[in-house]
């Protein structure tokens, strides 16, 4: 298994740290991985270690509000325009002008913000579930998109996002839930995928009508009602599982919880901020992952704004569940390699511009 080093930087004046691993070659072409809800970096090991053994640098933070990095109990400090910053102090740090970055769930939605706002920053965007100009343009984007032949307006007000619009209306309670048995509610959520999820409602469109999650359930179901080899979780070592666990009872979820806390801010600044209209020209991979019934992107037009805005877009779909990168380990990461070796030739460790060895027929 291998062995992350660990290092923590600093932004904001001092106030803040994002703490981070690092693996591969120093010299190596940087790829930055950004977990999303909840995780923390060590949730990306299957592609650090790939693409580490392959000769990149590699790079996963706990994204602010997780792990070792600075938790504090404030909405803004969840804002895309407060994660935006983080995200390139953390690319400072490296001694880099730029990266390949790989992101997931509000990961995604914080990376799309920076390639958006900084694009200079990206040399290559690879994002999972989550397409480009839906969650960081804040929930009255997401009801746009929402298939209403799934979740019937009269039925399903809130389509899907019924969760966030929970947040917003009971946040402290929504929080205290999660809070009450972290173990137990990360083995019921990072499930995997079913194809009944293709036709069934999403179990997150009742959230406001049950008066909280999982039907209204005062807590989390226990640790062990989740049924072996139906988690994702169990893709990592146990000892990753158990340290993401003490991470989650040590901050809470309230960092989490809180990036949906800031849905008229984020619009508003990423629209105001947005270069060149929010048109990306760098490369981009989007990796769908088709049985998400949350982040619905196989039955819905969501994937449109994407689709037009992109204009350098790749475009992957794998039969898999929202957290596609640990249900489907290998196959994601043959599409990213696949992605970099056909887009990006030149950023491959050994035909990159500064190599990490001379290599010679």
């Amino acid at each position: 298994m291998m062995v992350f080093s660990e290092h923590n930087v600093s932004y904001e004046n001092g106030s803040k740290t994002i703490h981070y691993l690092a693996a591969g070659p120093k010299l190596g072409p940087l790829l930055i991985f950004c977990h999303g809800w909840p995780a923390i970096g060590k949730t990306w090991r299957p592609q650090l270690e790939s693409f580490a053994s392959l000769g990149f640098r590699v790079i996963a933070p706990d994204m602010p509000g997780y792990g070792k990095s600075t938790s504090n109990k404030v909405y803004s400090d969840y804002s895309q325009e407060k994660i935006v910053p983080g995200l390139l102090a953390l690319l400072a740090d490296t001694g880099r002008k730029n990266a390949v970055w790989v992101a997931h769930d509000w990961g995604s939605g914080c990376l799309w913000s920076l390639a958006a706002t900084h694009p200079e920053v990206c040399r290559g965007v690879v994002n999972l579930a989550v397409p480009y100009r839906l969650i960081e343009l804040g929930l009255e984007e997401l009801m746009k998109y929402i298939n209403r032949e799934k979740h019937p307006e009269s039925e399903f007000p809130y389509g899907q996002w019924s969760y966030q619009v929970f947040y917003e209306q009971n946040f402290e309670k929504a929080t205290a839930w999660f809070d009450s048995n972290p173990e137990g509610a990360l083995r019921a959520f990072y499930v995997k995928g079913s194809a009944t999820n293709l036709e069934k409602p999403a179990r997150t469109a009742n959230v406001v009508k049950d008066g909280g999650w999982m039907g209204g359930a005062p807590k989390p179901p226990p640790k062990d009602a989740i049924p072996a080899g139906a988690s994702t979780l169990d893709s990592l070592p146990e000892e990753d599982v158990k340290e993401f666990e003490d991470a989650m009872k040590k901050t809470g979820f309230f960092g989490g919880d809180a990036y949906y806390m800031n849905h008229k801010a984020n619009r508003k600044w990423v629209l105001e901020n947005s270069v060149n209209g929010g048109v990306l020209e760098m490369p981009v991979l989007f990796i769908e992952a088709k049985y998400d019934a949350v982040c619905d992107t196989y039955g819905s037009n969501a994937t449109d704004p994407m689709k037009e805005l992109c204009k350098n877009l790749s475009y992957a779909s794998l039969d898999a569940g929202h957290w596609v990168q640990l249900e489907k380990p290998e196959e994601t990461n043959a599409l990213i390699a696949r992605w970099l070796l056909e887009n990006l030739p030149s950023y491959w460790p050994g035909a990159w511009s500064n190599p990490i060895a001379q290599y010679k027929k």
